[in-house]
């Protein structure tokens, strides 16, 4: 179920972000024997995408198959008979090199939708595991100067003043104790269980607004620094 939250990011904040540098956090060894150390490329799952029959392709039959797939896809209710026309005789001109336009685009949906699943889906294999992953602090709620819940993000800035990561990329938190917050740069590490939950967060800030969409949810056990 997706559920819809606004996010007023002060100034304070903006500025943080516009100074600092956006990098990815390494991981180091957990502390206790069973938590399980979490980098980011693990939150993704393994999706087979198969083989890619496009890469065979040259750049006129890729042009090809997209003008005919806008025609006779795209644009099929308002496509005018020259439009027609047009995609018949690229049809035959593929068929005539061996192609099957349909069985190309058939596989165009295969592949895109093995993309999204990879870049959207949760990773089955580290839900409900006690694990331990680090991250950067985007705040949705305060409660003075600290913060109770939050999007943890892979890098300073995501979401704000870039483009936001994949689903399976956001973290979306739940700390009713509340962890007392420096500033979004500041790193932390967060070790609870991860379950899967999409959730859609309105990010309102200084030149815009932006839908951002998480994929994992985590009421933590506890909130420390990275260091």
């Amino acid at each position: 179920m997706t559920t819809w939250k606004r996010l007023k990011v002060s100034s304070f904040f903006v500025f943080a972000l516009a100074i600092s540098i956006s990098v990815p956090l390494c991981l180091t060894k957990a502390n206790a024997s069973d938590q399980r150390n979490l980098g980011w490329a693990d939150l993704v799952p393994e999706v087979e995408m198969g083989s890619n029959p496009f890469e065979d392709l040259d750049y006129r039959q890729k042009n090809d198959l997209v003008t005919l797939y806008r025609i006779e896809v795209t644009d099929a209710e308002s496509a005018n008979d020259f439009a027609r026309s047009q995609a018949s005789k690229i049809r035959a001109k593929l068929v005539s090199s061996g192609l099957d336009p349909d069985w190309l685009f058939a596989e165009r949906e295969r592949l895109m939708k093995a993309h999204e699943r990879r870049f959207s889906a949760p990773n089955p294999e580290v839900l409900s595991q006690n694990v331990r992953v680090p991250g950067y602090i985007l705040p949705l709620e305060m409660d003075g100067r600290f913060v109770i819940e939050f999007l943890l993000v892979p890098t300073v800035g995501a979401c704000v003043h870039t483009p936001p990561p994949a689903a399976n990329q956001l973290i979306h938190v739940h700390y009713p104790d509340g962890y007392p917050i420096r500033g979004m740069y500041d790193p932390v590490w967060i070790m609870g269980e991860l379950q899967a939950e999409r959730q859609t967060e309105l990010v309102t800030y200084s030149d815009g607004q932006r839908n951002v969409e998480s994929a994992y949810v985590m009421t933590p056990q506890r909130i420390e620094q990275y260091r």
